[in-house]
């Protein structure tokens, strides 16, 4: 059962301490990027960088090395792209 769009689901928990967790429901396979950003637009961590066939997988971000404060968590394959927001606290 292949999901019917591309998003990233809420995290959970969220705000966290240090470890959150979303699902990913990808409709079709290909290059797909996972990135951490902060509010300056630095890349603070990459959680997955490359091939992931159509389907529903599980992301997770372990916090444990950056400061408390909020972060977007950014999906992107092809030309779909989408974007949670996560609050770090510690």
């Amino acid at each position: 059962d292949l999901p019917k769009t591309f998003s990233l689901n809420d995290a959970y928990p969220n705000p966290f301490n240090p470890v959150t967790s979303m699902q990913l429901s990808l409709n079709e396979d290909g290059y797909t990027s996972i990135k951490v950003y902060n509010l300056m637009g630095q890349v603070v961590d990459v959680l997955h960088e490359g091939m992931l066939q159509a389907g529903y997988h599980q992301v997770s971000w372990n916090a444990d090395v950056v400061p408390s404060g909020v972060y977007l968590v950014k999906v992107e394959q092809d030309d779909k792209s989408d974007t949670q927001k996560v609050m770090l606290m510690k």
